[in-house]
């Protein structure tokens, strides 16, 4: 367990920086959304375009994973929505839902993984990531506006725009492209890549905790603990457990999941939740005060059950 938290605790101190920093007021609230573009259009598509072009296509687009993963989510998902719709209506439901299905993939999981784990754990992380963003993410916006006239069009649409705005999935798919067709950029370019790539993960992390601080500062109404502590802690305990009871029966049906994929999705389910889920609560209307508090949560505990989960996966 010392040797995880060796690995860990850089990783959750830089989050905490951020935090910190915000609270102070040594990091001001106008600065995050300047961090949070040069992480989102700058150091982490280089970052995963490098990934992706370096890790065998069939990683990248393997089906035993993506069935795995996606079929936990879903569980998840429907009882999220099953156990909170009648209290809470749709919307706050779904992007409960969300939250608790949607792992803080990009700005924590790729470098921490690659760190614990070594390179072959990118192939997972980008897939999954992807999965989320075009798959998770579209069905609880969908589900959002369920009992609204007109609403599942409208916000799928808005959805699709978005995402197409969007420039992690499009780093994503020309990372598999280039480890398709074995691209070689000059060096040059590929020296400037490496260096935003480098950048994302502490700056990413730090504005983690920025973002978090900035949601703890504006959610002035109270929450009832039992409407974000359950949520936080399906995303910690139950979403990894999903993941590996359905790995499990996928080995054990035959399906071709190595036991070193299984143990990078269980791992992945294990993050904490997705910050960027905060922004679409507040664009479709949801309990964002909810939504943050369940991220902050699941942030802070994720220190002690992702290391403790890193220890029962790997025996570490």
């Amino acid at each position: 367990m010392l040797s995880v938290l060796l690995v860990t605790s850089p990783f959750f101190a830089l989050v905490l920086c951020g935090f910190v920093a915000t609270r102070r007021g040594i990091l001001p609230l106008s600065a995050i959304a300047g961090l949070n573009s040069f992480v989102l259009y700058f150091a982490l598509p280089c970052m995963l375009y490098r990934f992706g072009a370096r890790t065998p296509i069939a990683q990248l687009l393997d089906p035993a994973v993506a069935g795995v993963y996606l079929v936990s989510a879903l569980v998840l998902v429907g009882a999220v929505v099953a156990l909170t719709r009648r209290r809470l209506g749709w919307n706050d439901a779904a992007f409960g839902a969300l939250v608790a299905a949607f792992p803080n993939t990009g700005f924590m999981g790729v470098p921490l993984l690659v760190a614990l784990l070594g390179a072959h754990s990118a192939g997972p992380v980008i897939l999954t990531m992807a999965l989320d963003m075009l798959v998770t993410t579209s069905l609880c916006i969908a589900l959002s506006r369920l009992g609204m006239a007109g609403g599942v069009g409208v916000a799928l649409r808005n959805a699709l725009k978005g995402m197409a705005a969007n420039p992690m999935p499009w780093a994503i798919a020309l990372g598999a492209l280039a480890s398709w067709a074995q691209w070689t950029l000059p060096q040059p370019v590929e020296q400037t890549l490496a260096m935003l790539g480098d950048a994302a993960s502490p700056v990413a992390l730090f504005t983690i905790g920025a973002v978090l601080a900035r949601s703890q500062m504006n959610a002035h109404e109270r929450v009832p603990a039992r409407d974000y502590v359950p949520v936080a802690l399906a995303k910690l305990i139950a979403h990894p457990l999903l993941v590996w009871l359905a790995g499990r029966a996928a080995i054990a049906l035959g399906v071709p999941l190595s036991e070193q994929a299984l143990v990078v999705l269980v791992l992945l389910a294990a993050l904490p939740s997705a910050s960027n889920v905060a922004l679409l609560t507040e664009r479709f209307g949801a309990h964002g005060g909810r939504v943050a508090r369940i991220i902050l949560v699941s942030t802070a505990l994720a220190f002690v059950t992702f290391s403790g989960a890193v220890a029962l996966m790997t025996g570490g």
